[in-house]
């Protein structure tokens, strides 16, 4: 199974630029608790100019704009926040991902996660917007309800949705807190309005009271929390791998995300080759 989807940007970060450049930047130096002397090191300038920068006393070049927010790895849509704020043009494009110009880029994700198979693995953007998926994947969501998988399937919405993959969670509570701390963290790099509205709607499914706490019957020596998941009676227990683009030139690329799921036991693989033979 193979998606692509359009649609509207896969973030939607707050416009900010009224704050200026100098608070955007100390914001982003406080939360990842790197001094002012520290950055300044790391990006061959001075204590000094950084505060100077920061306080609004000095405006900083466009150079000097995308050298701190590399030391600081800011997001790439941020990257062209902090320029319109310092008064510069945006300097990365978002490309639709149906656009030709990227081409190249999902003929090789979908031959990455195809040759993937039979282990599931997907492509999401920053929504958790389903844009490729492998027949892994399909097997995992067979008997979800259409109205789930259509137009445009939200990852976060199969998994924790009553009606999508939950039930069949055997480990619900602990995923289901280890999905919504990842979205908690995005949140706050991305300040996307977009995944605060999915955090708020899919943190308020319910959850059911007889949800398993994810002991398995039999303890099993874990390297990572695995999701513990019932397909045609028998439990499968995945780890789950997520990868991005390297260096990304573009918001859309920047933004999307691989995850692959690697069975944790021995009869896992089994029964998923045996599906595939």
């Amino acid at each position: 199974m193979t998606t692509v989807a359009s649609g509207p940007p896969a973030s939607g970060s707050a416009a900010v630029t009224d704050k200026g450049v100098g608070p955007m930047l100390r914001a982003w130096r406080e939360r990842r608790r790197i001094s002012q002397l520290e950055l300044a090191l790391r990006a061959d300038s001075s204590a000094r100019h950084i505060s100077f920068v920061e306080t609004g006393r000095s405006r900083p070049s466009e150079e000097m704009v995308l050298r701190l927010a590399e030391h600081l790895e800011v997001p790439v849509r941020e990257r062209n926040s902090l320029l319109l704020a310092a008064g510069y043009a945006p300097r990365f494009p978002e490309t639709p991902l149906d656009d030709p110009a990227l081409d190249a880029l999902r003929d090789g994700m979908e031959r990455l996660i195809v040759g993937y198979e039979p282990y599931p693995a997907l492509v999401v953007d920053a929504g958790y917007t389903v844009v490729a998926a492998n027949r892994g994947i399909a097997m995992l969501l067979e008997g979800v309800p259409e109205e789930l998988m259509a137009p445009a399937p939200n990852a976060m919405r199969l998994t924790l949705h009553p009606d999508g993959l939950a039930p069949r969670i055997r480990n619900l509570r602990e995923w289901r807190g280890h999905l919504l701390a990842q979205m908690e963290r995005e949140i706050a790099l991305q300040r996307s309005e977009r995944l605060r509205a999915l955090y708020e709607e899919v943190s308020a499914y319910p959850v059911p009271e007889d949800a398993h706490d994810g002991e398995p019957a039999e303890p099993v020596p874990y390297f990572a929390l695995p999701l513990r998941i019932e397909h045609d009676g028998r439990i499968l227990s995945f780890v789950s791998s997520i990868s991005t683009f390297n260096t990304p030139m573009d918001v859309t690329v920047a933004e999307l995300a691989i995850e692959t799921f690697l069975p944790a036991d021995p009869a896992t693989t089994k029964y998923l080759h045996s599906l595939a033979g």
